[in-house]
């Protein structure tokens, strides 16, 4: 890893959405406000219990592409516009990478 690679710090964000819609709208939101450079769209079938039953239901995984500063905005991001009592917001750092690539995430990435 290079030394520029070790200074662009970078974070994914992970959600789930119930509609492909709904979802669409928010990643264009985030990237719009430069809260995240890219949202990739997933379509998902998840299995998880709430509220003493186990649930199945279709979803879309979005995971955000952004730095380590914007994190913690694209997480307040997403538990305001987020339709669930208790959404999945999951934040990981990217570890490596290409240099330039996360220098793109960075850039678009700040305000």
């Amino acid at each position: 890893m290079t030394g520029m690679a070790r200074k662009v710090q970078c974070q994914i964000v992970t959600t789930t959405f119930p509609s492909r819609a709904g979802a669409r709208t928010l990643a264009r939101r985030l990237v719009e406000a430069r809260l995240a450079a890219c949202v990739q769209l997933v379509p998902i079938h998840s299995l998880y219990r709430w509220k003493n039953a186990v649930e199945s239901a279709a979803e879309i995984r979005l995971e955000a592409k952004t730095t380590v500063a914007r994190a913690p905005a694209v997480v307040a991001f997403i538990r305001r516009h987020h339709p669930y009592e208790l959404p999945e917001i999951v934040v990981q750092p990217i570890a490596g990478g290409a240099p330039d690539y996360l220098a793109w995430i960075a850039a678009e990435s700040t305000p």
